[in-house]
């Protein structure tokens, strides 16, 4: 979207009215669109992060902001890793509390990555999740826990569906969103069984291996429906459930570096997504390329 008359903006899923745009942080002056006139109570997501729109010469341009990370000295139980944007005068709300390790909260990571929004990380040990008290505060006794601004989430799903209304990465009207919570749905039904073989892996992988292709054929037809496969899961327009999708394809390329060779669509699917500029830095990065999928298996 072009954007005139803008002299900064750091807000995310603003909404738009007549005379402002009101984010959850701040008001800000109304933006002038080129195209239609934005109608009151609509929804648009602006770029933020690490791109920072901004009027030169009264035209939108892009700068970049640099990125810092620091180390908050904390107890050696929990890391905290401070991830912020050094011209931004306040930081994004996120923190993801987890493990050491992808699990449930790499597909965050990622579509916050690619979103270009930075986020603060705290590391809980299994030796500091084992003394009780963390997990005695958390509503369901289970992490990943998710906190924007005041808001706190439990279940990771419904992350991703927060950040998915957020974003605006559901879809474009309501058949869409049912087909990416369908896409979703039919993940986790993945994402539980691959759970169960990594608690054997050595036994199990073979017959895993075996019954794989079926768990994989009907993300294949699905990209085979949507424009011959050259478009992402739903639609025209990435969501959270290609985030989810491309996560658990890249581990399984990992554990299965031949998985995917009779899925052509599938294949083409993860090296035109983590292509994306944002997501490839991510992915390229130590902090996903040494962290490991679980606590059972070091890769």
């Amino acid at each position: 979207m072009a954007l005139d008359g803008l002299s900064s903006l750091g807000t995310r899923g603003c909404v738009i009215c007549s005379y402002c745009v009101v984010s959850a942080h701040h008001a800000v002056p109304a933006v002038r669109t080129r195209g239609p006139t934005p109608t009151p109570g609509s929804l648009l997501s602006f770029p933020c992060g690490f791109p920072e729109l901004s009027s030169a010469s009264g035209q939108g341009g892009l700068r970049r902001r640099s990125l810092a990370v620091n180390i908050r000295p904390c107890p050696p139980s929990v890391l905290l890793l401070s991830l912020h944007r050094t011209s931004s005068p306040t930081m994004p709300p996120y923190t993801i509390v987890y493990f050491p390790f992808r699990g449930r909260c790499e597909v965050m990571r990622m579509l916050l990555a690619d979103q270009g929004q930075s986020w603060t990380e705290e590391v809980v040990t299994m030796d500091a999740w084992g003394q009780g008290t963390l997990k005695a505060s958390c509503l369901f006794g289970q992490l990943p826990k998710f906190q924007d601004g005041d808001l706190t989430l439990y279940q990771s799903n419904a992350v991703l569906r927060h950040l998915g209304r957020t974003f605006g990465l559901y879809g474009k009207d309501q058949q869409e969103a049912a087909l990416v919570d369908m896409v979703n749905d039919g993940l986790e039904d993945l994402v539980r069984h691959i759970g169960q073989v990594l608690r054997n892996y050595e036994e199990g992988k073979a017959q895993y291996l075996k019954e794989l292709p079926g768990h994989l054929k009907p993300f294949e037809t699905l990209l085979a429906q949507n424009k011959g496969g050259q478009s992402f899961i739903v639609g025209d327009q990435i969501s959270f459930a290609d985030y989810r999708l491309l996560d658990l394809l890249l581990n399984h390329e990992l554990l299965f570096p031949d998985c995917l060779n009779d899925f052509p669509l599938l294949s083409a699917y993860v090296a035109r997504l983590r292509a994306r500029p944002k997501l490839k830095a991510f992915l390229d990065s130590p902090e996903h390329v040494n962290r490991p999928i679980s606590a059972r298996l070091k890769i």
